[in-house]
């Protein structure tokens, strides 16, 4: 799965110029929390909710309420975006937007397609795709166990499933307490909760949780 699959797109987007106000006022009128910054068709930055929130005159301690608003209202986009943000292709693979949104501590990558801006990837549409991923939208048996980290471990358990009449309808894999272990999380239909741990009971090392989600 790439990242062109999955992005936002078009982005919405504003301009250097667009005062801070009226940026704030896009956001919450589309439910967006950061946007790419154009000028004359070419991406020149990226500004995000809290860049526009933090955005303030200073100093201000002598100033009116009124002098206040009035210099706030003259802070533009320009002003508190990030310039030369991190971006991502449209051919890139999901797993590495993620890898560095995780690393980088940032909410959400502008997709570029032949050097012009093409959509963006956000946290949200990584969360959607988790949700697919691990089948939360889908009633089955939700079975989280531990196995050995070895070679055809992973086929044992497959293939066990499948001789019972089950039917995968999501599986992940992670890290366990120990490089010799690994944690299974999946959902299968078809089976009740005997069944799945008559059929799997020598091939998992331990059951960690059996539910109907």
């Amino acid at each position: 799965m790439f990242v062109g699959e999955r992005m936002s797109h078009p982005a919405i987007t504003v301009t250097p110029d667009t005062p801070v106000h009226d940026a704030l006022a896009m956001f919450k009128k589309e439910h967006i929390r950061r946007a790419p910054v154009v000028k004359d068709g070419k991406m020149v930055g990226i500004v995000s909710e809290s860049d526009l929130l933090n955005a303030s005159p200073s100093p201000v301690t002598s100033l009116s309420v009124w002098e206040m608003n009035y210099l706030i209202s003259k802070v533009t986009v320009k002003q508190v975006m990030t310039k030369k943000p991190t971006t991502v292709d449209v051919n890139t693979p999901i797993e590495e937007a993620a890898r560095i949104m995780a690393d980088k501590k940032i909410g959400g990558l502008p997709v570029m397609r032949s050097g012009k801006l093409a959509g963006i990837i956000t946290e949200t549409d990584l969360f959607k795709i988790f949700l697919e991923l691990m089948g939360a939208r889908t009633k089955a048996m939700r079975v989280t166990a531990e196995i050995d980290d070895k070679p055809g471990s992973l086929a044992k358990l497959t293939k066990a499933i499948s001789n019972a009449g089950g039917n995968f309808v999501s599986f992940g894999q992670f890290s366990g307490d120990d490089p010799s272990s690994k944690i299974v999380t999946f959902k299968v239909a078809g089976l009740k909760k005997e069944q799945i741990t008559t059929a799997l009971t020598k091939i998992v090392k331990k059951f960690w949780d059996i539910r109907l989600s």
